[in-house]
């Protein structure tokens, strides 16, 4: 039988400025492990540290623009737009102007494989 999901749970972010994170599946919200789905969204100015996480994660832009840092340079991810980011690949994440999207992590966001940049 289909289970409803009721609602997201909010989650703490890292970063520059607070962004709200609303998970919908995965570890904290659905007790999920194979995949998290969380809404975020994201302020202008905000920045994570970048990371090198164990998981694929695909980004799914509803509104604005995600800028995306990588070791070959950097891509602009508009609305209407998507971005992969590999298992082991370094990213760093931000929003010069805002954004609204949805992020899909194969299996589920961890802070344990993450594996964020010190400092």
């Amino acid at each position: 039988m289909p289970r409803l999901i009721e609602k997201p749970t909010r989650i703490e972010a890292v970063g520059t400025k607070p962004k709200a994170i609303d998970e919908y599946v995965g570890r904290v919200n659905s007790g999920d492990g194979a995949l998290s789905v969380a809404l975020m969204q994201s302020p202008a100015g905000w920045v994570e540290p970048g990371q090198r996480p164990e998981f694929d994660e695909f980004t799914v832009v509803l509104e604005g623009a995600l800028q995306v840092d990588h070791e070959g340079g950097a891509l602009r991810v508009e609305a209407g737009q998507a971005v992969h980011a590999r298992p082991g690949e370094w990213v760093r994440y931000s929003t010069p102007e805002g954004a609204r999207y949805v992020a899909v992590c194969l299996p589920a966001f961890s802070p344990d494989t993450v594996h964020r940049d010190e400092g």
